[in-house]
């Protein structure tokens, strides 16, 4: 029992060092959201690096989801940030070594013209977790708030009054049930500059570019106004705002994996023993004399 408890410390230890990292203290103060400048960057985290200390947080991810399962937790995550600034990448990691029947990702489209005359919020409801998900939203209802005020969607009348009723449909989410945790990936002008390059200049990525993310590239500060009065009306004590600095993506992902570990109170579950059990014998069975057609062995 004591080792049980010895582990769970170390693993609650480990995730609070690292969220030190995102927030700047245990509370999720994040002292300004702007990058700051004149300080020494630190050495880059390496690949090997990273995939050790991601594979740590993935195999607790695991453990999270086995809870999760077990004891019907809601656990809404929102994924919130200018263009580039990594929502995506975070949310593969998150993803990649777990079940897509348990973690869920919604990353919706432009409304429809059925969704535009619905009251704002409905299309997103529909999406929040039953007993025994997790869902990751890639971009959420704040679209209001940044790129639909930004982009003039929506007029200063609508996001005034979506400003002023989103933290009461919070407060009634998590009063449900439901464990609401909010990031808002934060990305430097100049690294947004470069990734928005990098995506023009490579094939593979140039799928991500859209007319309106390329007028996004010259309205940063038009964002980052947007940004500040969304923090102001929305970061609440019972449903704060939590910013992950996200110009060097790798320890933004990790750092972002462990204070999402560090805000949901799972446990181990205790699972049977695997045992794998004997191979069939061939017995009797003959091959088929059937001609397949076999994928060209081209590499």
């Amino acid at each position: 029992m004591a080792k049980h408890k010895d582990a769970k410390h170390d693993k609650k230890h480990d995730a609070a060092a690292l969220v030190q990292t995102v927030t700047g203290s245990g509370d999720g103060s994040s002292g300004g959201a702007e990058p700051h400048g004149g300080e020494s960057a630190p050495a880059k985290m390496t690949r090997k690096e990273f995939e050790k200390e991601l594979e740590a947080l993935q195999t607790e991810l695991v453990k999270l989801q086995l809870w999760v399962q077990h004891t019907g937790a809601k656990i809404c995550v929102l994924f919130e940030g200018r263009d580039t600034a990594g929502k995506g990448g975070v949310i593969k990691r998150v993803t990649e070594r777990v079940s897509p029947r348990v973690f869920r990702v919604v990353a919706l489209p432009a409304p429809t013209e059925r969704e535009k005359s619905q009251m704002y919020i409905q299309r997103y409801i529909t999406h929040l977790p039953a007993a025994g998900e997790v869902v990751l939203f890639d971009r959420s209802w704040y679209n209001r708030a940044g790129v639909e005020r930004v982009m003039g969607f929506a007029s200063e009348e609508q996001v005034t009054g979506f400003l002023r009723v989103v933290p009461l449909v919070e407060r009634s989410i998590i009063e449900s049930g439901v464990i609401l945790i909010k990031y808002w990936l934060e990305v430097s002008q100049a690294e947004q500059t470069r990734r928005f390059q990098e995506r023009i200049d490579d094939p593979r990525k140039t799928w991500k570019l859209t007319a309106m993310d390329l007028q996004t590239h010259s309205r940063y500060y038009d964002y980052s106004r947007a940004r500040d009065a969304m923090f102001a009306a929305t970061d609440t004590a019972i449903s704060p705002w939590y910013v992950v600095p996200s110009d060097d993506q790798r320890p933004a992902r990790l750092n972002c994996i462990a204070h999402l570990l560090s805000r949901v109170p799972y446990e181990d579950v205790k699972q049977p023993t695997i045992k794998l059990p004997k191979g069939q014998p061939k017995d009797d069975y003959v091959p088929s004399d059937h001609p397949l057609r076999y994928v060209p062995q081209r590499y």
